[in-house]
């Protein structure tokens, strides 16, 4: 493949996973990141079920859940002692193949991203830093810089911005990022230690003294210390040293450190930009929206806008859309991140909150009630999907049409587990595939093969209905595997209209015929 077609700036999870299903979709990319290495530290660690699922395309699922580790509860101590368990090996059981909470730390997520991408002939560009654009119709100008170097003029349909909270695309853009800092300094370290709360399960200690969370790594003795710095110490965060905060909340939960490999502090943002698409270029991930870690939602939404805005650049570069397709992207994420900044917020300021009353309410209120809500099945399943990312949806998009049975169009596909695998596998395909639960019309497969569209059809099962399919209905998926369109009638016309209003053309896009 020659010539490049997205340029992309920054080469984080966001940045690697759009460079990795671009290629793999056959468009030629550049993948440029200012840093002369990648990074060795990271804060996110949540690997969310609807990240686990999409990346079953790249067949990086299986490679994960190896490296990761599965977290079977949470802990909640008051006063030095535990307080409650909360149990989550199975706490999204039926929904999902992964039921569960998964931690991978970032910069171990970063590595596997990398060499997969090395593998598909694509290498970051280091040291290597975006300096502007001009966006023209015909494409895009953008000034690259390395150090002794004269800076590069490159040429490229698109560029995507994934280069972080202090973007320089958003900056070129002049894209808004409003929003606001939260006065809370936190620190974050990568330690070895010992103790009742290194045992593989996530401890948060609710006590009015400095908030801490302890996440369990892959490794005996790993942890994950995150906490706050609520005193004079904050005033002076470049100063500070693990010794300097590690001894109240750390007593609490008893954690005795053997070694620190790493230490950090930051303060934490709550900001969406105004724009997540302006002509030829697009912002995804910390570029686009920041907010706090509650829920650790931060990198999986990034990776979510990636492969969302991937498989729409494929489809309009190949010349089987519309360039109003690449609107649906802002349509479909900037509401989803206004959603999640509001949400995290309200979780972040009730963890983090100071006086007498928010004491009584994380000490005495939350371990009591916050387990019997885990023990109410529908309480559970709300959590579940709403953390894990499933039930995350494109209902009001322009690309979405249709409801048949409970499924609405812009849903994410219900999954079903059968004796022989689940509806899932056939969702490795990178193109527009078709589903029939029960039996497919006559005409239908004549109609997919003239497409080149792939149609799956399941016999029907009572666990179809349960799951909210229609029997015999056609569910239209894209390239991402949502639901694009739902008919109830299992008739051809219905797919010839959705094309046709969208201006689109169904099947794999051109490049990846020519290229796989």
């Amino acid at each position: 493949m020659t010539g490049c077609k997205v340029l992309i700036v920054g080469a984080g999870p966001t940045g690697l996973v759009l460079a990795l299903w671009l290629t793999r979709l056959g468009v030629p990319v550049r993948i440029v990141d200012k840093t002369a290495e990648p990074g060795t530290t990271s804060r996110a660690l949540a690997v969310q079920a609807r990240t686990l699922e999409l990346y079953r395309q790249m067949d990086l699922t299986e490679e994960v859940l190896r490296r990761g580790h599965r977290t079977p509860a949470a802990n909640l101590w008051v006063k030095g002692q535990r307080a409650a368990r909360v149990p989550f090996e199975t706490i999204g059981e039926g929904l999902t193949p992964y039921p569960f909470l998964l931690i991978f730390p970032q910069d171990e997520h970063e590595r596997l991203l990398i060499d997969r991408l090395q593998a598909l002939g694509v290498s970051v560009e280091r040291r290597t830093e975006f300096v502007g654009f001009d966006d023209h119709p015909y494409g895009v100008r953008a000034q690259l810089c390395r150090e002794d170097e004269p800076p590069e003029d490159v040429v490229v349909d698109y560029v995507a911005g994934c280069d972080g909270a202090r973007s320089q695309v958003r900056e070129a853009m002049r894209a808004g990022f409003p929003g606001g800092t939260y006065r809370q300094l936190f620190y974050v370290a990568d330690v070895e230690a010992s103790g009742p709360a290194v045992d593989g399960e996530l401890h948060v200690d609710l006590d009015e003294a400095d908030f801490l969370a302890v996440f369990p790594l892959a490794g005996e003795g790993r942890v994950r210390l995150i906490g706050t710095v609520r005193d004079e110490r904050a005033d002076h965060p470049e100063t500070l040293k693990f010794e300097d905060v590690s001894s109240r909340a750390i007593e609490h939960l008893k954690v005795s450190v053997q070694r620190v490999n790493w230490f950090s502090t930051y303060h934490v943002h709550h900001r969406v930009t105004e724009s997540f698409r302006q002509g030829r270029a697009f912002l995804l991930g910390d570029a686009a929206h920041i907010h706090s870690p509650a829920g650790g939602q931060g990198m999986n939404t990034g990776l979510g806008d990636a492969i969302n805005l991937a498989w729409k650049l494929a489809q309009v570069i190949a010349g089987r859309a519309p360039d109003a397709l690449l609107d649906s992207y802002e349509a479909e994420r900037i509401g989803f991140a206004r959603r999640l900044v509001a949400t995290t917020d309200r979780a972040f300021s009730f963890a983090t909150a100071d006086g007498p009353i928010a004491d009584v309410l994380r000490t005495r209120v939350a371990p009591f009630v916050i387990p019997r809500l885990f023990g109410v099945d529908a309480v559970r399943e709300y959590l579940f999907r709403t953390v894990g990312q499933i039930t995350l949806n494109y209902r009001r998009g322009p690309l979405s049409a249709g409801l048949a049975g409970q499924v609405h169009g812009g849903d994410r596909l219900p999954w079903v587990k059968s004796e022989t695998g689940d509806n899932f596998q056939a969702l490795t395909a990178f193109s527009w595939q078709i589903h029939v639960y029960g039996a497919a019309a006559r005409e239908l497969s004549g109609w997919c093969e003239e497409r080149r569209l792939p149609l799956t059809v399941f016999p029907w099962r009572a666990e179809h209905e349960t799951a909210g399919l229609a029997r015999d209905a056609v569910y239209l998926l894209r390239p991402d595997t949502y639901v694009a369109h739902a008919d109830p009638s299992g008739s051809t016309d219905a797919l010839d209209r959705y094309c046709a209003e969208r201006n689109m053309t169904l099947g794999p896009p051109a490049a990846v015929t020519a290229n796989l």
